[in-house]
């Protein structure tokens, strides 16, 4: 199991730099000690192997059952989340904040934000401002309807006038003194559009 090269070389990492053996070890302990050394490396490779050939295994049983590391990972995040409701230090939170939340929801303070509130929404003034606010929303869309159809509009009726021709020429011009291809020459891109 063990060459002799192996040996030897943990024998010279296994003492203290130097080559001097550390105090109040003899050279017959450090030697025993290295053989100790290099066979619980040995194991711990071998049970290293084990382990990848027996994750390998189970990577494969998963496979063929149909279990995804997706679901995998929703398992033990489902997992995860009971554990953390089930600790004592998550309970205490939850009920402190239990207390709390029935503390502010029953003092006097909420009570009268809270029916000043309801107050507000029920009057008149408060319905009048939603319905402006309702009506100014539906005309904006409408008017940025319009506008957008209206710039749609226009913009066809430029494409079509004889000045967005002559700049669309003037372009086409300069891509081919560009490209290097002159104007009878087609680009395989080509398809007549403008740009």
């Amino acid at each position: 199991m063990d060459s002799p090269g192996q040996d030897s070389s943990m024998a010279s990492t296994g003492l203290a730099s130097g080559g001097t053996l550390p105090p109040g070890l003899t050279e017959e302990e450090a030697e025993e000690m290295q053989l100790e050394l290099t066979k619980v490396d040995d194991e711990i490779q071998t049970l290293r192997q084990v382990l990848t050939a027996k994750e390998r295994h189970a990577t494969e049983l998963k496979r063929r059952l149909g279990i995804s590391p997706l679901s995998e990972i929703k398992q033990n995040i489902t997992k995860g989340w009971h554990e953390v409701q089930c600790s004592s230090a998550y309970m205490r939170t939850s009920q402190t904040v239990g207390d709390l939340n029935r503390r502010v929801t029953s003092s006097n303070l909420y009570l009268t934000a809270s029916a000043t509130l309801e107050d507000i929404s029920r009057s008149e003034t408060y319905k009048k401002t939603q319905d402006t606010l309702s009506q100014a929303g539906q005309m904006t869309s409408a008017a940025f309807s319009t506008m957008g159809s209206a710039i749609r509009s226009r913009l066809g009726e430029m494409r079509n006038s004889p000045s967005f021709k002559s700049f669309e020429d003037k372009v086409e011009n300069m891509k081919y003194k560009v490209t290097g291809r002159s104007n009878g020459e087609s680009s395989p891109t080509s398809n007549n559009a403008p740009f």
